[in-house]
């Protein structure tokens, strides 16, 4: 551990209930501040028995790491369903990236992919929790396949759900959200809808992102809605969701090793790829490209799900995980001996 990446850790909140749908709705999480240099990460973790591990450290009781990652727009909150499902094999914790969720926007302003990558390995460098199984959604699948490529030794397993890798002709639903990534629309997207009431643009982003809407539970739906008005309130929040857009539809042109195809060849971890049969924002025929690019994978398709099934159908997607895990003992216990 580096001195600079000494890690601050402090808490920001006593306890919080999920906020997207689940079964676990009434489980408790705990949510702390890990501060690096020029960096300050809010991460959650469920509190088995009301009481979590302290200061990040991986927990002693034979269960193994783990790390959840989120997409554009989302927070750690989007693991909520997910990660109690998988406690009582996984010490899990939930990053919210720089900009997103209570963690503030970092110093250097960068929200590449690259940096979103840099931030989690920063951040398990700093804490010593890995090798982790890394979970990633969108964005979030994009940065912990990253990960993977460049540091293999931080890397238990990898789990990528939707992954936002490069396509050639995305699909016109997927087109608004690219448009974030144009300098001023985002500001003109907040000023054409300023009338709207948190409610409906939560509504509009579930409309997007779920395979069925409906599938939300009411408690999710206010606790959402709390946190999209939270989250409205921040005077970055927009510049945040511009930046991150452009660094992602720039991630998909670079060229060479850096290339995301290219760095999904790379990854050694054994794979796990879940896609929605559903999904507006990243489309299902990717799925057998992937499959293609990570060598090995193990592929789950969910034909009624879209771009976030770990809160759609968390038990699917649990079983999966679980299976990946029983099918890579040894790979996992080498893992964490190295």
């Amino acid at each position: 551990m580096s001195s600079t990446d000494s890690p601050d850790t402090r808490a920001t909140a006593p306890t919080v209930p999920p906020a997207g749908p689940g079964p676990r709705a009434g489980a408790v999480e705990t949510v702390r501040s890990v501060g690096l240099s020029g960096l300050s990460l809010s991460v959650r973790a469920p509190a088995p028995d009301g009481e979590a591990a302290p200061d990040g450290a991986a927990a002693s009781d034979g269960r193994e790491p783990a790390l959840y990652v989120h997409g554009l727009g989302g927070s750690s909150q989007n693991w909520s369903a997910l990660m109690p499902l998988l406690a009582d094999r996984l010490d899990g914790e939930a990053l919210d990236l720089p900009g997103f969720g209570h963690s503030p926007p970092p110093d250097d302003g960068n929200y590449s992919v690259a940096a979103q990558a840099r931030a989690v390995i920063r951040y398990l460098d700093a804490t010593g929790r890995g090798p982790v199984h890394l979970i990633g959604n969108s964005m979030g699948g994009a940065a912990a396949a990253r990960v993977a490529a460049a540091r293999p030794d931080l890397v238990r397993t990898l789990t990528l759900i939707s992954p936002a890798l490069p396509e050639l002709r995305p699909q016109l639903t997927a087109v608004p959200t690219a448009l974030l990534a144009v300098p001023g629309v985002a500001r003109l997207f907040s000023r054409l809808t300023r009338d709207w009431s948190p409610e409906r643009r939560t509504r509009e982003v579930m409309a997007l992102c779920y395979g069925d809407p409906a599938r939300v539970t009411p408690e999710g739906l206010r606790n959402a809605v709390d946190e999209y008005a939270r989250r409205l309130q921040l005077p970055y929040f927009w510049e945040v969701m511009e930046r991150s857009a452009r660094g992602l539809v720039n991630s998909y042109t670079l060229g060479g090793q850096h290339n995301p195809w290219r760095q999904a060849e790379r990854v050694l971890a054994p794979t796990l790829l879940v896609y929605g049969g559903r999904d507006r924002l990243v489309a299902p025929r990717m799925a057998r490209r992937a499959a293609t690019a990570f060598r090995g994978s193990r592929l789950l398709m969910l034909p009624e799900a879209g771009h976030v099934a770990m809160m759609e159908y968390p038990e699917a997607v649990a079983r999966a995980v679980r299976e990946l895990l029983d099918a890579h003992p040894d790979e996992t216990a080498d893992a964490g001996r190295s």
